[in-house]
């Protein structure tokens, strides 16, 4: 039995680089897990922060009330499904959210041509975005896990707006969709420093 349990396990370790178990330990793995879980919570503080201000000035508050409009954007969520319970991986869930902040990076620019009065707002908010991807990859690196990519059909340059008001409900869904993606990279990130 011990030696089936041994010969289980071994393709799995090689499957999966670094078993979470030996990760969970570190000192600088977990120092780096509850620093940037820190972070994640103040980017998920100034990306709320611009959604009241989209509320505020464009009474744009409701996601449910454009839905039609949406469709029509063609605005995607970037995917964190390898974040998740079951399909959790590492490697796979920390490329996803570093892929996914490099996105919404870009994103972000059409936030920004929305509310220049809000300029400072959105550029730290870029820069902390593109901080943390850094800081995922630099740990992935540091760890020696596997880069994993994926494949970024739908993900292209943002949509030409076709009006104003697109160009606004576009803001706001960037703002919600980012708000979605770093409460489930926030949950990624908590299970891992809890293991």
């Amino acid at each position: 039995a011990l030696l089936l349990g041994a010969l289980l396990w071994a393709p799995w370790r090689a499957l999966h680089g670094a078993p979470l178990a030996e990760l969970s330990g570190d000192q600088d793995f977990q120092l780096f897990l509850h620093r940037n879980l820190e972070f994640t919570r103040k980017i998920k503080g100034d990306v709320a922060a611009l959604q009241r201000v989209v509320c505020d000035t464009f009474q744009l508050c409701k996601e449910e009330e454009l839905l039609l409009v949406r469709q029509d954007l063609g605005i995607a969520q970037a995917p964190l499904e390898q974040c998740h319970g079951r399909t959790f991986q590492a490697e796979s869930c920390f490329s996803q959210i570093r892929d996914g902040l490099r996105s919404y990076h870009g994103s972000l620019a059409a936030v920004l041509e929305l509310l220049p009065g809000h300029a400072g707002l959105v550029e730290t908010l870029q820069l902390d975005t593109a901080n943390l991807s850094s800081n995922i990859q630099q740990q992935m690196e540091d760890l020696g896990l596997a880069m994993v990519t994926f494949p970024t059909e739908g993900r292209g340059p943002l949509p030409a707006f076709s009006s104003r008001f697109h160009h606004q409900v576009g803001g706001f869904f960037i703002l919600a969709n980012f708000q979605r993606f770093l409460e489930t990279a926030y949950r990624a990130l908590r299970h891992l420093a809890r293991l």
